[in-house]
């Protein structure tokens, strides 16, 4: 297997720097779009063999150097009780919202058998046959908070925010209840054959850095407390995090990835040399002329300036317009090129 991905993870030196993209899996690539023709996107989550076929195409297509599980980040909703649907452009939408003490009765202790099955089936799928590490992940707690106590996607969070200062017990308690299950359904991904995780705190980035460290941080802490004990590689990853970055460093994660609002060598200061980096081109510029696109990357590359530990990826999914051929070649110039960024 390349192993590059893990060795970067753990800051060993690899012979070129590794990549894959958030979202690699999805809407730019035709073999998804003629799948999707066929089969909902909730369809295809459910059956393993459909997604794991899913997983593979950039692998197949890009030569990236990591295989990301195909599946949605509320998956574990329905190990909760929690009732929910997928809506095509929209996301995840919960029936009932989680906002009061009352409300939160209404979950239940996550249970990983059943309810996310699928998703351990896709993933032993990968391991046997996937020729890269298999990228398991999760929603952090926080970002499945605003799921469930917005309702779904929102820009201001004020529901959310508001629980965190109006019913700090209720927010304690559904900060467990979810850091419990996080940490339940990564184990289990881990235990079926994936050989790194992920944890998406998408929306952290609309957090006071005093918020973050009081009503976030903790609970992150006990899931990485508990991930480390296997020895696989955790990456922790959210939007917006410029000004978390030194609370970022304090936590016991392999890698922080960073999105483009901050250049790579300054979010690497900030988190220090003991973490690996992973980031950070905009996936806008992919919607550019190639000649772009090549100019931000060697800069990245050049930012990164050689040091081991560097995972080269987007700052956030890829854009469904994003042309194909853009990162197949991009793929192609990150592995080709020398790590101060210029040609070998």
């Amino acid at each position: 297997m390349n192993d590059r991905l893990l060795r970067a993870c753990r800051r060993e030196p690899v012979d070129y720097t590794p990549v894959w993209f958030m979202r690699q899996a999805g809407r730019y690539l035709p073999e998804y779009r003629a799948l999707r023709k066929r089969y909902s996107f909730t369809e295809l989550c459910a059956q393993p063999e459909l997604a794991a076929q899913v997983a593979l195409l950039p692998v197949d297509r890009l030569g990236v150097d990591g295989a990301i599980v195909f599946a949605d980040l509320a998956t574990p909703f329905g190990g909760l009780g929690v009732r929910y649907e997928l809506q095509e452009g929209i996301g995840p939408v919960v029936q009932r919202p989680i906002r009061t003490e009352a409300d939160l009765q209404t979950l239940k202790p996550f249970e990983p058998d059943g309810m996310v099955e699928a998703v351990l089936e896709e993933i032993r799928l990968l391991a046997r046959s996937c020729p890269v590490p298999v990228i398991g992940f999760a929603g952090a707690p926080f970002t499945l908070a605003c799921y469930l106590v917005e309702g779904g996607r929102t820009r201001e969070y004020t529901r959310t925010k508001a629980m965190m200062y109006k019913a700090p017990a209720a927010w304690e308690r559904l900060m467990e209840l979810l850091g419990d299950a996080v940490t339940l359904y990564l184990r289990a991904q881990l235990a079926a054959g994936a050989h790194l995780v992920q944890l998406f705190d998408s929306w952290v980035g609309t957090l006071s850095p005093l918020d973050y460290a009081t009503k976030v941080l903790p609970y992150l802490t006990r899931i990485l407390a508990h991930c480390k004990e296997t020895g696989a590689p955790v990456i922790y990853f959210g939007t917006g995090t410029a000004g978390l970055l030194p609370l970022l460093a304090t936590m016991e994660v392999d890698v922080i990835g960073v999105d483009w609002r901050i250049a790579l060598d300054d979010a690497w200061e900030r988190i220090g040399d003991h973490h690996a980096i992973q980031g950070n081109l905009d996936p806008a510029v992919l919607l550019g002329p190639f000649e772009e696109v090549e100019r931000n990357a060697r800069d990245i590359l050049r930012r990164a300036g050689g040091r081991p530990g560097h995972i080269f990826n987007l700052g956030h999914g890829v854009l469904p317009e994003t042309p194909v051929d853009h990162l197949r070649r991009l793929v192609e110039l990150v592995h080709t090129s020398s790590p101060e960024g210029g040609n070998p």
